[in-house]
């Protein structure tokens, strides 16, 4: 079995990472048609769709190198992150339908789902289950048996 290769991250990389968790969206392109609405203008290498319960937790990781956009397509989201190596509470926000959120590496984050939602996650990293497990690093910071929604 050939040994699994995380690209490093560069500086140019970072730099084109969003500041903020919540992401603006560009403006949408609207004619007689729909419309279609810009949301990572970035090379990447995953796509995934997620479908999540009410009251249910994901994520309580953090990754190495791997970043990932996150567009709510239906539902609501409570986000909780902080930078790693923090043991304290971090902060958290509500992520509603229609928006997008980022997530860098090195940042241990959670999502409490407050109601059924469906989102698409964009990531820099494959999904396939060899990469992500050699990138991700499980922790322990929202306890799925506390949540009350």
């Amino acid at each position: 079995m050939s040994e699994i290769k995380i690209k490093p991250l560069t500086e140019e990389e970072k730099n084109k990472w969003p500041t903020n968790v919540i992401v603006p969206l560009d403006l949408e392109f609207e004619d007689d048609r729909g419309k279609i609405v810009p949301l990572v203008d970035l090379p990447m290498e995953s796509c995934v769709i997620i479908d999540s319960k009410k009251s249910t937790v994901r994520a309580n990781h953090y990754h190495k190198t791997d970043w990932h956009f996150c567009y709510v397509v239906e539902g609501k989201i409570k986000y909780y992150h902080r930078p790693h190596g923090d043991t304290g509470k971090g902060e958290n926000v509500i992520i509603n339908k229609g928006e997008l959120f980022f997530t860098p590496p090195m940042v241990d984050h959670s999502m409490v789902f407050l109601e059924d939602t469906i989102f698409l996650t964009l990531g820099r990293n494959s999904r396939s289950q060899e990469v992500y497990e050699k990138d991700v690093e499980r922790i322990d910071y929202i306890d799925p048996d506390s949540v009350t929604v």
